[in-house]
């Protein structure tokens, strides 16, 4: 069973960076695609960035030039890093996972929180 467990989270200032982790188990990392995405209060859940298996990569729009997503295969875990955080990047953050660049992710962790005050 697939196990992701995400860390990093905390409370920042705007302007601010943070790193989040996700570790994975359960699976063999290198051969999937990892995703973070993430919930506003209020809001429905948005994908936020995604890496493939052989470290291609995107963003989502809002973000792009500030978060940038990486692997360790080595490490079994997946990063966002994220700089220049603003009050809207507020959110609980989550990584999943899919067999497959652009399917459908089908094991997610438990996710963490990221507060940025302005």
């Amino acid at each position: 069973q697939v196990q992701l467990v995400e860390s990093g989270g905390g409370l920042v200032q705007a302007g601010g960076s943070l790193r989040l982790s996700c570790a994975a188990s359960g699976h063999t990392f290198s051969r999937y695609s990892m995703g973070w995405f993430r919930q506003a209060p209020g809001k429905e859940r948005e994908f936020v960035a995604a890496i493939s298996w052989s470290s291609i990569s995107t963003v989502v729009d809002s973000v792009k030039g500030r978060f940038t997503i990486s692997r360790d295969n080595a490490k079994n875990t997946v990063y966002l890093q994220m700089n220049n955080l603003k009050p809207e990047d507020t959110a609980v953050y989550y990584c999943a996972t899919t067999p497959k660049w652009g399917g459908r992710y089908d094991s997610w962790g438990q996710g963490t929180q990221v507060t940025v005050s302005s």
